[in-house]
């Protein structure tokens, strides 16, 4: 009975603060698990050698019960063939038997109560390890879900005093922006500076074109190619 009760004391203790202590809860839970079903095996072989214990009790109490029912009969035998002193040995013989049957039949009924905890103790052992089995995974998923969220804190801690890092991400965006900003300003105003040129360009141009027609007219009027002024 001792081995259930380590078991249940081991299976019962704080799981959550063994994870805690361990380095790696996953290697930590499979190993627990793998002894208690080593455990497991040797409560089942303690078992079956009781259960055996058991039916062997109870074969010898049944074979002194045979003894007793044969020494009657022969009793009964002696009697009938009139010696009486071969019915008494029979009797003499029948009571050791009765006294035998007493003391195995008390062993027996002894053996196979016990044998009834620990069958109930072995099926308390098998659903406890059944459920740890499942609260396994359940247990592995946390442990790994604490740890990833430990690194990210721990990550954004270690990065130059955390915060810190990132206010320069934000400076340094800020600075992008007036960069862009100042860029955008620069090619507006190179714009405006290519549309007055070409402004100029065409009042140049027009101002050219007005001096040169009134220079063409005034060769023709010379040359005779337009209509004297004078005789119209």
């Amino acid at each position: 009975m001792g081995i259930f009760s380590r078991l249940r004391t081991l299976i019962a203790s704080n799981i959550n603060h063994m994870i805690s202590k361990a380095e790696k809860p996953e290697k930590m839970l499979n190993q627990l698990l793998s002894d208690l079903n080593e455990k497991l095996v040797e409560s089942k072989k303690a078992v079956a050698v009781a259960i055996a214990d058991e039916k062997k009790l109870e074969r010898d109490t049944l074979n002194q019960k045979n003894q007793i029912e044969d020494w009657q009969r022969k009793a009964e035998l002696a009697v009938r063939a009139g010696d009486d002193e071969l019915a008494k040995e029979a009797l003499l013989r029948k009571q050791e038997y009765d006294n035998y049957y007493l003391e195995y039949d008390k062993q027996w009924k002894l053996q196979k109560e016990a044998v009834e905890k620990l069958k109930v103790s072995l099926r308390e052992l098998q659903t406890r390890i059944d459920d740890a089995q499942r609260k396994k995974n359940v247990l592995i998923a946390r442990a790994k879900r604490a740890e990833a969220q430990q690194k990210i804190q721990d990550t954004i801690s270690g990065i130059d005093g955390g915060q810190a890092s990132f206010e320069t991400f934000d400076r340094m965006a800020a600075k992008v922006d007036q960069m862009e900003a100042e860029a955008d300003a620069a090619k507006e105003i190179a714009d405006l500076s290519a549309d007055t040129n070409l402004e100029k360009k065409f009042a140049a141009l027009e101002k050219s074109t007005s001096s040169a027609d009134v220079m063409l007219a005034d060769l023709k009027a010379k040359m005779g190619a337009l209509p004297d002024k004078s005789s119209s």
